[in-house]
Protein backbone atom coordinates (compact mmCIF):
# COMPACT_ATOMS: atom_id res chain seq x y z
CA UNK A 1 0.00 0.00 0.00
CA UNK A 2 2.72 2.59 0.80
CA UNK A 3 4.24 1.88 -2.63
CA UNK A 4 0.92 2.57 -4.37
CA UNK A 5 0.39 5.76 -2.37
CA UNK A 6 3.92 6.90 -3.14
CA UNK A 7 3.33 6.32 -6.85
CA UNK A 8 0.06 8.27 -6.66
CA UNK A 9 1.80 11.13 -4.85
CA UNK A 10 4.66 11.20 -7.32
CA UNK A 11 2.23 11.37 -10.25
CA UNK A 12 0.33 14.30 -8.71
CA UNK A 13 3.55 16.10 -7.74
CA UNK A 14 5.16 15.70 -11.17
CA UNK A 15 2.04 16.80 -13.06
CA UNK A 16 1.35 19.82 -10.84
CA UNK A 17 5.00 20.95 -10.96
CA UNK A 18 4.86 20.78 -14.74
CA UNK A 19 1.66 22.83 -15.11
CA UNK A 20 1.66 25.24 -12.12
CA UNK A 21 4.08 27.71 -13.77
CA UNK A 22 1.42 28.26 -16.48
CA UNK A 23 -1.52 28.88 -14.11
CA UNK A 24 -2.45 32.50 -13.44
CA UNK A 25 -4.72 34.42 -11.09
CA UNK A 26 -7.23 36.75 -12.76
CA UNK A 27 -8.83 39.74 -11.04
CA UNK A 28 -11.39 41.98 -12.70
CA UNK A 29 -12.78 45.43 -12.09
CA UNK A 30 -16.23 46.58 -13.18
CA UNK A 31 -16.89 50.33 -13.48
CA UNK A 32 -13.99 51.03 -11.14
CA UNK A 33 -15.16 48.60 -8.44
CA UNK A 34 -13.38 45.36 -7.64
CA UNK A 35 -15.20 42.49 -9.28
CA UNK A 36 -14.61 38.78 -8.95
CA UNK A 37 -11.51 36.69 -9.45
CA UNK A 38 -10.71 33.40 -11.07
CA UNK A 39 -8.00 31.34 -12.68
CA UNK A 40 -6.63 30.83 -16.15
CA UNK A 41 -3.71 29.22 -17.92
CA UNK A 42 -1.22 30.28 -20.58
CA UNK A 43 -1.61 28.14 -23.69
CA UNK A 44 0.68 29.92 -26.18
CA UNK A 45 4.18 31.36 -25.69
CA UNK A 46 2.97 34.81 -26.86
CA UNK A 47 0.59 35.31 -23.95
CA UNK A 48 -2.85 33.92 -24.85
CA UNK A 49 -4.66 32.71 -21.73
CA UNK A 50 -7.78 30.51 -21.50
CA UNK A 51 -10.30 31.12 -18.74
CA UNK A 52 -14.06 31.09 -18.15
CA UNK A 53 -16.36 33.62 -19.76
CA UNK A 54 -18.11 34.24 -16.44
CA UNK A 55 -14.77 35.28 -14.89
CA UNK A 56 -14.12 38.16 -17.33
CA UNK A 57 -17.54 38.94 -18.83
CA UNK A 58 -18.44 42.59 -18.29
CA UNK A 59 -15.02 43.51 -16.87
CA UNK A 60 -13.76 47.05 -17.46
CA UNK A 61 -10.23 46.04 -16.46
CA UNK A 62 -8.54 42.64 -16.21
CA UNK A 63 -5.36 42.05 -14.20
CA UNK A 64 -3.32 38.85 -14.35
CA UNK A 65 -0.90 37.72 -11.65
CA UNK A 66 1.74 35.19 -12.67
CA UNK A 67 3.06 32.51 -10.29
CA UNK A 68 6.16 34.65 -9.61
CA UNK A 69 3.94 37.49 -8.35
CA UNK A 70 4.36 39.78 -11.36
CA UNK A 71 1.16 41.58 -12.39
CA UNK A 72 0.09 42.53 -15.91
CA UNK A 73 -2.92 44.19 -17.45
CA UNK A 74 -4.72 41.87 -19.88
CA UNK A 75 -6.71 42.49 -23.05
CA UNK A 76 -9.91 40.54 -23.60
CA UNK A 77 -9.56 38.88 -27.01
CA UNK A 78 -13.03 37.35 -26.99
CA UNK A 79 -15.48 35.41 -24.87
CA UNK A 80 -18.20 32.90 -25.59
CA UNK A 81 -20.87 32.69 -22.86
CA UNK A 82 -22.45 29.71 -24.65
CA UNK A 83 -19.46 27.51 -23.73
CA UNK A 84 -18.35 29.62 -20.72
CA UNK A 85 -14.94 30.10 -22.32
CA UNK A 86 -12.86 33.24 -22.89
CA UNK A 87 -9.43 34.18 -24.20
CA UNK A 88 -7.41 37.06 -22.76
CA UNK A 89 -3.84 38.11 -23.55
CA UNK A 90 -0.89 39.58 -21.70
CA UNK A 91 2.52 40.74 -22.89
CA UNK A 92 5.16 39.30 -20.58
CA UNK A 93 8.57 37.65 -20.96
CA UNK A 94 9.36 33.99 -20.35
CA UNK A 95 5.81 32.64 -20.38
CA UNK A 96 5.46 28.85 -20.16
CA UNK A 97 2.48 27.43 -22.10
CA UNK A 98 0.70 24.25 -21.05
CA UNK A 99 0.51 21.14 -23.20
CA UNK A 100 -3.05 20.58 -24.46
CA UNK A 101 -4.23 16.97 -24.47
CA UNK A 102 -7.09 15.16 -26.22
CA UNK A 103 -10.31 14.96 -24.20
CA UNK A 104 -11.58 12.20 -26.51
CA UNK A 105 -8.92 9.90 -25.02
CA UNK A 106 -9.85 10.20 -21.33
CA UNK A 107 -11.68 7.46 -19.45
CA UNK A 108 -13.98 7.27 -16.42
CA UNK A 109 -11.91 6.49 -13.33
CA UNK A 110 -8.78 8.16 -14.71
CA UNK A 111 -6.68 10.24 -12.28
CA UNK A 112 -7.07 14.00 -12.82
CA UNK A 113 -5.66 17.05 -11.07
CA UNK A 114 -7.18 20.52 -10.80
CA UNK A 115 -5.01 23.61 -10.32
CA UNK A 116 -6.35 27.06 -9.55
CA UNK A 117 -6.59 29.95 -7.12
CA UNK A 118 -9.65 29.35 -4.87
CA UNK A 119 -10.32 32.29 -2.54
CA UNK A 120 -7.03 33.81 -3.76
CA UNK A 121 -4.85 30.92 -2.52
CA UNK A 122 -2.31 30.77 -5.33
CA UNK A 123 -1.68 27.50 -7.23
CA UNK A 124 -3.88 25.24 -5.11
CA UNK A 125 -3.76 21.60 -6.22
CA UNK A 126 -6.54 19.05 -5.75
CA UNK A 127 -6.82 15.57 -7.24
CA UNK A 128 -9.51 13.01 -7.96
CA UNK A 129 -10.83 10.98 -10.83
CA UNK A 130 -13.00 11.45 -13.89
CA UNK A 131 -16.42 10.63 -12.45
CA UNK A 132 -18.38 10.68 -15.72
CA UNK A 133 -18.17 11.78 -19.34
CA UNK A 134 -20.77 13.13 -21.74
CA UNK A 135 -22.56 15.29 -19.16
CA UNK A 136 -24.54 18.38 -20.16
CA UNK A 137 -24.24 21.60 -18.15
CA UNK A 138 -26.36 24.74 -18.48
CA UNK A 139 -24.32 27.94 -18.65
CA UNK A 140 -25.30 31.38 -17.39
CA UNK A 141 -26.39 32.24 -20.95
CA UNK A 142 -28.97 29.43 -20.71
CA UNK A 143 -27.28 27.19 -23.29
CA UNK A 144 -26.47 23.56 -22.59
CA UNK A 145 -22.79 22.71 -22.98
CA UNK A 146 -22.50 19.11 -24.10
CA UNK A 147 -19.74 16.59 -23.50
CA UNK A 148 -18.71 18.12 -20.17
CA UNK A 149 -16.30 16.22 -17.88
CA UNK A 150 -17.52 15.45 -14.35
CA UNK A 151 -14.84 15.05 -11.69
CA UNK A 152 -14.57 14.75 -7.92
CA UNK A 153 -11.34 16.79 -7.80
CA UNK A 154 -12.41 19.51 -5.36
CA UNK A 155 -13.17 22.94 -6.85
CA UNK A 156 -14.01 26.14 -5.00
CA UNK A 157 -14.82 29.73 -5.99
CA UNK A 158 -11.73 31.08 -7.75
CA UNK A 159 -10.89 27.74 -9.37
CA UNK A 160 -13.01 28.75 -12.37
CA UNK A 161 -10.93 28.86 -15.54
CA UNK A 162 -8.05 26.78 -14.20
CA UNK A 163 -6.82 23.62 -15.91
CA UNK A 164 -7.92 20.03 -15.30
CA UNK A 165 -4.90 17.88 -16.13
CA UNK A 166 -3.87 14.24 -16.49
CA UNK A 167 -1.14 12.52 -14.52
CA UNK A 168 1.23 13.26 -17.42
CA UNK A 169 0.53 17.00 -17.13
CA UNK A 170 -1.64 17.44 -20.23
CA UNK A 171 -4.64 19.77 -19.97
CA UNK A 172 -7.86 17.93 -20.79
CA UNK A 173 -10.42 20.39 -19.40
CA UNK A 174 -11.16 23.93 -18.21
CA UNK A 175 -12.65 23.87 -14.70
CA UNK A 176 -15.94 25.70 -14.70
CA UNK A 177 -18.56 24.78 -12.09
CA UNK A 178 -19.39 23.18 -8.78
CA UNK A 179 -22.78 21.78 -7.83
CA UNK A 180 -23.69 23.11 -4.38
CA UNK A 181 -24.42 21.93 -1.71
CA UNK A 182 -23.27 18.56 -3.11
CA UNK A 183 -19.68 17.54 -2.47
CA UNK A 184 -17.47 16.00 -5.12
CA UNK A 185 -19.59 16.98 -8.14
CA UNK A 186 -17.52 19.35 -10.26
CA UNK A 187 -17.38 20.02 -13.99
CA UNK A 188 -14.85 21.00 -16.65
CA UNK A 189 -15.27 22.01 -20.30
CA UNK A 190 -13.54 19.41 -22.48
CA UNK A 191 -10.29 20.74 -23.95
CA UNK A 192 -11.24 19.71 -27.49
CA UNK A 193 -14.19 22.10 -27.25
CA UNK A 194 -11.89 24.75 -25.76
CA UNK A 195 -9.31 24.39 -28.56
CA UNK A 196 -11.94 25.02 -31.21
CA UNK A 197 -13.57 27.94 -29.35
CA UNK A 198 -10.21 29.56 -28.54
CA UNK A 199 -9.16 29.39 -32.18
CA UNK A 200 -12.35 31.14 -33.29
CA UNK A 201 -12.10 33.78 -30.54
CA UNK A 202 -8.51 34.59 -31.49
CA UNK A 203 -9.54 34.86 -35.16
CA UNK A 204 -12.88 36.68 -34.87
CA UNK A 205 -13.35 37.78 -31.24
CA UNK A 206 -16.71 36.00 -30.99
CA UNK A 207 -18.62 32.96 -32.18
CA UNK A 208 -21.95 33.08 -33.97
CA UNK A 209 -23.28 29.56 -34.21
CA UNK A 210 -26.36 27.93 -35.57
CA UNK A 211 -28.77 26.63 -32.93
CA UNK A 212 -30.87 23.47 -33.19
CA UNK A 213 -31.90 22.92 -29.54
CA UNK A 214 -30.49 19.48 -28.79
CA UNK A 215 -28.73 18.05 -25.75
CA UNK A 216 -26.72 14.96 -26.60
CA UNK A 217 -23.90 12.67 -25.65
CA UNK A 218 -21.36 10.69 -27.67
CA UNK A 219 -22.13 7.00 -28.19
CA UNK A 220 -20.52 4.19 -30.21
CA UNK A 221 -22.59 2.63 -32.99
CA UNK A 222 -23.24 -1.08 -33.32
CA UNK A 223 -21.01 -2.57 -36.02
CA UNK A 224 -24.02 -4.15 -37.74
CA UNK A 225 -25.59 -0.69 -38.19
CA UNK A 226 -22.34 0.77 -39.51
CA UNK A 227 -21.96 -2.07 -42.04
CA UNK A 228 -25.63 -2.31 -42.95
CA UNK A 229 -25.98 1.39 -43.77
CA UNK A 230 -22.39 1.82 -45.07
CA UNK A 231 -21.89 4.63 -42.56
CA UNK A 232 -18.76 6.84 -42.67
CA UNK A 233 -18.77 7.03 -38.82
CA UNK A 234 -18.56 4.46 -36.01
CA UNK A 235 -20.05 6.79 -33.37
CA UNK A 236 -22.74 9.44 -33.17
CA UNK A 237 -24.65 11.79 -30.86
CA UNK A 238 -27.42 10.24 -28.76
CA UNK A 239 -30.23 12.79 -28.32
CA UNK A 240 -31.06 13.03 -24.61
CA UNK A 241 -33.14 16.20 -24.75
CA UNK A 242 -34.90 18.54 -27.20
CA UNK A 243 -35.88 22.11 -26.34
CA UNK A 244 -39.49 23.15 -26.81
CA UNK A 245 -40.10 25.16 -29.99
CA UNK A 246 -36.56 24.52 -31.24
CA UNK A 247 -35.52 23.77 -34.83
CA UNK A 248 -34.87 20.16 -33.78
CA UNK A 249 -38.43 19.76 -32.51
CA UNK A 250 -39.87 21.34 -35.66
CA UNK A 251 -37.77 19.00 -37.80
CA UNK A 252 -39.26 15.94 -36.07
CA UNK A 253 -36.16 14.86 -34.17
CA UNK A 254 -36.94 12.62 -31.18
CA UNK A 255 -35.21 11.76 -27.93
CA UNK A 256 -33.34 8.51 -28.49
CA UNK A 257 -32.38 9.35 -32.08
CA UNK A 258 -28.67 9.23 -32.91
CA UNK A 259 -27.34 12.08 -35.06
CA UNK A 260 -24.66 10.89 -37.49
CA UNK A 261 -24.63 13.58 -40.21
CA UNK A 262 -25.32 17.27 -40.73
CA UNK A 263 -25.39 19.07 -44.07
CA UNK A 264 -23.68 16.11 -45.82
CA UNK A 265 -20.87 16.08 -43.26
CA UNK A 266 -20.33 13.18 -40.83
CA UNK A 267 -20.72 14.12 -37.14
CA UNK A 268 -19.25 11.33 -35.02
CA UNK A 269 -19.28 13.38 -31.81
CA UNK A 270 -20.46 16.59 -30.13
CA UNK A 271 -17.37 18.61 -31.06
CA UNK A 272 -17.97 17.85 -34.75
CA UNK A 273 -21.58 19.04 -34.46
CA UNK A 274 -20.44 22.28 -32.80
CA UNK A 275 -18.03 22.87 -35.67
CA UNK A 276 -20.61 22.42 -38.42
CA UNK A 277 -23.17 24.52 -36.54
CA UNK A 278 -20.62 27.31 -36.25
CA UNK A 279 -19.99 27.15 -40.00
CA UNK A 280 -23.63 26.84 -41.12
CA UNK A 281 -25.84 29.70 -42.30
CA UNK A 282 -28.81 30.19 -39.92
CA UNK A 283 -32.20 29.98 -41.61
CA UNK A 284 -31.09 27.74 -44.47
CA UNK A 285 -32.56 24.23 -44.52
CA UNK A 286 -30.00 21.42 -44.33
CA UNK A 287 -30.13 17.64 -44.07
CA UNK A 288 -29.83 16.06 -40.62
CA UNK A 289 -29.00 12.34 -40.85
CA UNK A 290 -30.11 10.25 -37.89
CA UNK A 291 -30.51 6.65 -36.82
CA UNK A 292 -33.89 5.82 -35.28
CA UNK A 293 -33.72 2.25 -34.06
CA UNK A 294 -32.26 0.37 -37.02
CA UNK A 295 -33.57 2.87 -39.62
CA UNK A 296 -31.52 5.66 -41.20
CA UNK A 297 -33.56 8.84 -41.73
CA UNK A 298 -32.82 12.22 -43.27
CA UNK A 299 -34.69 15.15 -41.69
CA UNK A 300 -34.83 18.71 -42.98
CA UNK A 301 -33.79 21.21 -40.31
CA UNK A 302 -33.39 25.02 -40.31
CA UNK A 303 -30.82 26.10 -37.69
CA UNK A 304 -31.54 29.50 -36.17
CA UNK A 305 -29.49 32.02 -34.19
CA UNK A 306 -30.13 31.89 -30.45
Amino acid sequence: MPTLLDAYSEAVIAASERVSPSVVNIEVRQQGRRGGSGSGFVFTPDGFILTNSHVVNGASRIEVTLPDGERYGADRIGDDPDTDLAVIRITAPGLIPVTLGDSQEIRVGQLVIAIGNPYGFQATVTSGVVSALGRSLRTQSGRLIDNVIQTDAALNPGNSGGPLITSSGEVIGVNTAVILPAQGICFAIAINTAKFVAGRLIKDGKIQRGYIGVAGQNVPLHRALVRGHHLPVSSGIFVVGIEQGSPAQRAGLREGDIIIGFNDQPVPHIDALHRVLTDCRPGAAVDLTVLRGTEKLVLKIEPSVR
